[in-house]
């Protein structure tokens, strides 16, 4: 499908086009590409550090399949429940993945868990692999979001700022399902060619949002990191915060039954509240008691010098 994007503080449109290519009667498109691109980019990065951190590659990758699979359905059962009767009139239904529907914390949240069903198999160490994740989180998010723009999905509510964005697309979603907003106390105008009504394109902001929280968060874990779960946390006060907000904006948010209550926002919310507890009290813990509880590697902060007579030892070794 193609269509035209316009954008309100520019004057010329985009053509955007959903589908990619097609091979053998087959047809890809760039929402599938750009997930598997910035799948592929944080696979990199996380292959990279764990090589970096003296991990096992091979139980790695063991531990990758399993995150994949569980975070694939977890995103698609999350969708599920909370659409069950628009998605669901059969049994069959449930797996139409290739459809759409998928949610982001149902993907978390499922890779989470077989993730940690194969390290708990493999031995290895779930809060280092989940300080990798977190990163990597980020890279994939960041990338992916934008296959929300190729679809015309993932916008928000009206605004007249320049980077607002309309489409016949954007303005069909909100002319047919203009009863859910109203049930929600929701007001959107679509906007016609003549006369466009702009929409806030919040897969931008989510986008922009991670990235920016992946260098953070990268730079943390260059210079403060301390100990093993200390990077999740952060992801999960990050991503929490940004999505509460984001999420508030979004036309196509999934609701608690017939209430105002957004899942994704409620669900945000209690992650930055635990997540930022949890770390307020790692960190004074590791900060008076540098001794790891069980379970939970500690990480010395670096010292400068030592840091240089390393490099240079590793100069003279290099040299002779």
């Amino acid at each position: 499908m193609t269509t035209e994007v316009f954008f309100a503080g520019l004057e010329r449109s985009f053509t955007v086009s959903s589908t990619a290519f097609e091979i053998g009667g087959f047809t890809i498109q760039w929402y599938g590409v750009i997930i598997a691109f910035g799948f592929m980019l944080a696979v990199l990065f996380g292959g990279r550090m764990a090589y970096k951190w003296k991990m096992n590659l091979d139980k790695m990758v063991d531990v990758l399949i399993g995150g994949t699979i569980g975070g694939v359905l977890g995103a698609r059962l999350f969708y599920v429940i909370f659409n069950w009767n628009d998605v669901v009139n059969s049994f069959g239904d449930i797996f139409r993945v290739w459809e759409g529907g998928l949610a982001i914390y149902g993907g978390i949240i499922g890779g989470l868990l077989g993730a940690f069903i194969v390290t708990r198999l493999n031995k290895l160490n779930f809060l280092n692999l989940m300080d990798l994740a977190g990163m990597s989180f980020l890279i994939g998010q960041g990338i992916g979001r934008w296959g929300n723009f190729t679809n015309q999905e993932a916008f928000g509510a009206n605004t007249t700022l320049p980077w607002g964005m309309w489409s016949q697309q954007t303005a069909a979603f909100i002319t047919n399902n203009q009863a859910t907003f109203y049930q929600h106390g929701i007001v959107a105008e679509a906007g016609t060619m003549l006369d466009r009504a702009y929409v806030h394109p919040t897969f931008l902001y989510e986008s922009l949002w991670v990235l920016l929280g992946f260098g953070l968060l990268y730079l943390f874990c260059r210079r403060w990191r301390t100990f093993s779960g200390q990077l999740i946390l952060l992801y999960g006060i990050w991503y929490g915060i940004g999505r509460f907000f984001i999420e508030g904006l979004r036309l196509d948010a999934l609701f608690i039954g017939s209430s105002n209550i957004r899942v994704s926002q409620l669900i945000s919310l209690l992650i930055v509240l635990g997540c930022a507890a949890a770390f307020i009290y790692f960190t004074l813990y590791f900060k008076k008691n540098p001794k790891p509880l069980e379970g939970i590697d500690f990480f010395p902060p670096r010292d400068k010098k030592d840091k240089k007579v390393k490099v240079k030892e590793e100069i003279a070794d290099a040299a002779a």
